[in-house]
């Protein structure tokens, strides 16, 4: 058997050439444990993040748009289910994880800790949040891990459609009456800085993101640092509003002919780890909420898993 390091070896060779890892290959500890926490606090935010908008599904304003967000919030229990797969194949059942979260021992997204007080709300989301979400996930299609990456794939294609989905959602509002245009303006006001806070802790200064960044990114599971992507998603969302004919609410936001980026001011950072810590509008709320649904969802479990082993018991007999 390979000494220790000529399995490290073999590990970062594959690494470095932009190969893939695949489950049965040989991986540091280190670098399995990282991606069991990533990946499954991934997946808790997808399944979380189904209740912001949940709320508003049977408040939709029309049949069309009722319509539109059941699709979304179902897709995002799909991602949530991919993520959990992926999981899986680095030896940690999805109920472990499912019970460090219900236990509070892993996060998800601080972003879903934020109420939706407004119809317009559901296309901030979905423009901002799902915005967000593709910048920080589309280099993920090409995460060293193999099934974290191709279960990317999917879900960065899905993001897309909702990200176009929530603007457009906008765009109808900002061309409807004042008040529908206030009502957009007022959810941008609200969403803008927790958006620009998902990308995490900045990489360099006072609130550094604790040295991640740069392990992760020389095991190839990710590929830019929490202020370049930040720096992405401003770029990239700035002219939308514009054609929104919204205004960010970052009175020193202006273009920098030097840099060729958007100066902007940063979010509240200590507000983001207040929420991450369970200090948020919604946490409470949203986490009660998850594990109401597991427990009430217990039954068809059970009847899921004793229909599998009847199953398995009758193939057994068959082929006997």
């Amino acid at each position: 058997m390979a000494g220790t390091d000529e399995r490290e070896a073999a590990f970062y060779a594959i690494v470095d050439s932009d190969g893939r890892i695949e489950p049965r290959d040989d991986m540091p500890e280190a670098y399995r444990k990282t991606l069991i926490r990533q990946i499954a606090q991934h997946a808790h935010s997808e399944i979380i993040g189904m209740q912001p908008e949940g709320n508003w599904i049977s408040r939709a304003p029309s049949l069309r748009r009722k319509a539109i967000l059941l699709a979304k919030v179902q897709d995002e229990a799909g991602h949530g289910l991919y993520l959990y797969a992926a999981a899986e194949t680095l030896g940690v059942s999805r109920d472990q994880v499912l019970e460090l979260l219900h236990t509070k021992r892993q996060k998800y997204s601080s972003i879903f800790n934020y109420p939706t007080l407004t119809w317009a709300d559901v296309g901030a989301i979905g423009w901002l949040v799902d915005g967000a979400a593709i910048t920080n996930q589309v280099p993920l299609t090409r995460c060293s891990y193999g099934p974290y990456a191709r279960a990317m794939v999917r879900i960065c294609k899905e993001e897309s459609f909702h990200q176009r989905q929530g603007f457009e959602s906008l765009l109808t509002l900002t061309r409807g009456s004042a008040a529908q245009k206030a009502m957009a303006q007022d959810a941008l006001d609200r969403w803008w800085y927790p958006s620009l806070a998902m990308f995490g802790p900045p990489d360099t200064g006072e609130q550094v993101s604790g040295g991640h960044t740069e392990q992760s990114m020389r095991w190839g599971i990710k590929r830019f640092s929490n202020d370049e992507l930040r720096q992405r998603f401003v770029d990239m969302t700035v002219p939308q509003s514009e054609v929104l004919g919204l205004t960010i609410p970052d009175p020193d936001l202006r273009w920098n002919d030097e840099r060729g980026h958007y100066d902007f001011t940063a979010p509240d950072y200590d507000e983001l780890f207040r929420v991450i810590k369970g200090d948020g509008p919604c946490n409470a709320q949203r986490l009660a909420h998850r594990v109401a649904a597991h427990t009430d969802g217990a039954w068809v479990r059970e009847a899921a898993a004793a229909y599998a082993a009847k199953q398995r018991a009758k193939t057994r007999t068959e082929a006997a």
